[in-house]
């Protein structure tokens, strides 16, 4: 059972009109084209800056599922035996530090991070628990 064609169907037009029709729309598909070359040359110069940067292509980072056990372009999550409050406690313990000190300290006494951003991490850290840290001066902190 066949369905008739409607009237805005091209199976209505006439020869001419399908071939006019079939114009506009090859029209069409070679101004995306173009538009699409444009764009690939675009991201070809900002991939050759960033990598001037000394930045790497690959990854996309962000949120969202990838699948494939990856973690962004940083890789996967690393585990740590402790956690960085109880480390960061360890280090500090009878001796004051800064914050980008501390963050090395913790780094050397073997906990793993990925994080871009880890001096800012530690830094919440310290903020947050006020129970276990305590601040000496401005951007000097000791275990409490």
């Amino acid at each position: 059972m066949g369905r008739r064609p409607g009237p805005g169907s091209l199976a209505s037009l006439s020869f001419n009109a399908l071939q006019s029709e079939l114009r506009r729309r090859e029209r069409g598909v070679r101004q995306l084209q173009r538009r699409r070359q444009a764009l690939v040359a675009r991201l070809e110069r900002l991939d050759a800056q960033i990598l001037a940067a000394g930045g790497s292509l690959g990854g996309g980072g962000g949120g969202g599922g990838g699948g494939g056990g990856r973690r962004g372009p940083r890789g996967p999550r690393v585990k740590n035996d402790v956690g960085l409050v109880d480390s960061l406690h360890a280090v500090l313990k009878g001796k004051t530090m800064g914050v980008t000190e501390a963050a090395e300290a913790v780094k050397k006494a073997g906990y793993k991070t990925n994080a871009a951003n880890f001096r800012v991490i530690v830094n919440q850290a310290l903020l947050k628990h006020r129970n276990k840290f305590k601040k000496v001066e401005r951007g000097q902190y000791t275990a409490a």
